[in-house]
C-alpha cells in the first residue's frame, strides 16, 4: 500500500507536538549561546507571515523574535523557523491554485538581508512580480535579488 503524500495545507496544520521550549545544550551553546530555543508550530510562522500588511514587509529573523517573546524563549530555531515559513508558502500557493484570495502573502517575507527567498513558490521571479505589484523595488545587482531600502518597509 502506498501512502499519500500529504498537502502543504496538511503539513501547515500538522503541529508535530510543537511549540516547545527546549534549553539550549551541547554544541549548539556555542552556535546560539545560553538560554532557550522554541521551536514553534508551523501555524504559528504562518499566523505571523499572513500580518505583514500590504506596503510592508517582514523578515525571518522577525518572525523568528516575536516567536521567541511570545514563548518566552531566548531564540527561535531558525532552522525550523525556515521550513515553515516554506510550509507556509507552498500552502498559500495550493490555495493560489484552489481561486482563494485571502492566503498568507508570503512574498512578503524576506530574508534576514532583505533577499528574496528561491526556495517559495515560484522561485524569486514570482516573489519579485508580487512585490513589484506592491511597488517595491528589486535590485538586481546581487546574486540573490534584493528589496531596494527593505528596512524602511519592516513591520
Amino acid at each position: 500500500m502506498v501512502d499519500k503524500k500529504k498537502s502543504w495545507k496538511e503539513k501547515l496544520s500538522d503541529s508535530k507536538n510543537f511549540p516547545k521550549v527546549e534549553k539550549i545544550e551541547g554544541k549548539l551553546v556555542k552556535k546560539w549561546g545560553e538560554g532557550t530555543v522554541v521551536i514553534p508550530a508551523p501555524k504559528e510562522v504562518d499566523e505571523l507571515m499572513k500580518k505583514v500588511p500590504k506596503g510592508r514587509l517582514a523578515t525571518i529573523n522577525q518572525i523568528r523574535a516575536k516567536l521567541a517573546k511570545k514563548h518566552k524563549a531566548t531564540i527561535s530555531c531558525p532552522i525550523c523557523c525556515g521550513i515553515f515559513s516554506n510550509i507556509a508558502a507552498h500552502a498559500a500557493a495550493e490555495e493560489i491554485t484552489e481561486g482563494r484570495k485571502n492566503i498568507t502573502p508570503f512574498w512578503r517575507t524576506l530574508k534576514s538581508d532583505g533577499s528574496l527567498n528561491p526556495k517559495y513558490p515560484g522561485g524569486v521571479d514570482f516573489q519579485a512580480d508580487q512585490l513589484k505589484k506592491e511597488g517595491f523595488e528589486i535590485d538586481r545587482s546581487h546574486k540573490i535579488p534584493r528589496i531596494k531600502d527593505f528596512e524602511k518597509y519592516l513591520i
